[in-house]
């Protein structure tokens, strides 16, 4: 028998812009599903590079979305509100979030969850949706990245990187990354990259040329890597980007880009409709997930904190010395 959920709960919210240190713990209560919406009762959640960007006031929640941090989660459905029939009380979950994950309940759409997929814990799975719908609309859908192509990502040891060196190697790419460790290096190569770079010493645009350019081109790097990675494209080659770490602004010659038939895109995943966001977890329901119980894609995690810890999750992504996922325990 599933119990109601309380009407109070605690969380973590942003007492206003600035560092890690101004995550602070708060009891709240607890949200209420609407029509097609579940309430989960949320035992893991993800830490990803928006909720640093939305604590630093840099990246605005939508308005209907709750305004703590937190866009990805596993755990059990607690309540379901009108119109709800995928789901039911005691369901174990993994589901993108519109925000509010840092808490011990959140509210998602019903269609952005997902079944905990077999053999992997909550721990585990809490780990899978913002990086998965992330690579998969982005390298697959506008990508376009097929098997035997030739796939470079930058930032090839952070959640998403390993998750895209995983995915693609799966579907039959070659896949090359750039991280900036011996260790990182190591790390992606261990999970399928043929290469990976260290940006401090090695030139990638010089090493992609030399295998006859990427196809397709993961970056979050920005700035002047927009012209570095338009140089490391073969021709018909695609630019994806997904973040600016360096910034938004590059000086490109954009004759090179018509003469060379390149494609350069990009999305972010949180402002994307509902239904979009259906789309990729139905996506994710046919090609992803087998690969995730098959073996051949793991979550790599690097750390987990404890809820009332956020502010040194938040330290430890910042600080960039990561491998993988950084997870927080919260039942």
């Amino acid at each position: 028998m599933t119990l109601p959920p309380p009407h109070t709960m605690q969380a973590i919210e942003i007492s206003e812009p600035g560092g890690p240190e101004v995550l602070k713990p708060v009891e709240m209560t607890v949200p209420v599903p609407n029509h097609g919406e579940i309430l989960i009762r949320i035992a893991w959640a993800g830490v990803n590079r928006p909720d640093a960007l939305q604590r630093a006031g840099l990246y605005a929640p939508p308005p209907t979305a709750s305004p703590l941090p937190g866009l990805e989660a596993a755990g059990w459905v607690a309540a379901v509100g009108p119109g709800v029939t995928k789901w039911q009380p005691g369901d174990k979950v993994t589901a993108l979030l519109p925000g509010g994950g840092y808490a011990e309940y959140a509210v998602t759409p019903e269609d952005h969850a997902l079944p905990v997929p077999e053999g992997i814990t909550l721990r585990e799975a809490a780990c899978l949706p913002e990086t998965c719908f992330t690579v998969w609309s982005n390298v697959m859908i506008r990508g376009g990245l097929r098997a035997g192509e030739r796939f470079l990502v930058h930032g090839g040891a952070s959640g998403i990187g390993t998750t895209a060196i995983q995915m693609a190697r799966a579907l039959g790419a070659r896949v090359f990354a750039t991280a900036g460790t011996p260790e990182k290096c190591a790390a992606c190569e261990a999970l399928g990259a043929e290469r990976a770079f260290n940006y401090h010493h090695e030139d990638f645009v010089g090493a992609m040329k030399a295998e006859g350019g990427a196809h397709v081109i993961l970056d979050m790097v920005g700035g002047d890597y927009i012209q570095r990675n338009v140089k490391s494209l073969a021709d018909e080659g695609r630019l994806v980007q997904i973040a600016f770490l360096k910034g938004t602004r590059a000086d490109l010659n954009f004759a090179e880009v018509m003469m060379r038939r390149l494609t350069i895109t990009g999305s972010t995943l949180r402002p994307q409709s509902d239904l979009a966001k259906a789309r990729y977890a139905r996506h994710l329901a046919k090609h992803v997930w087998p690969m995730v119980e098959r073996g051949t894609l793991r979550p790599v995690i690097d750390s987990e904190f404890p809820l009332a810890e956020a502010a040194a999750a938040h330290a430890r992504l910042e600080g960039n010395g990561h491998i993988g996922k950084i997870v927080l325990k919260v039942a």
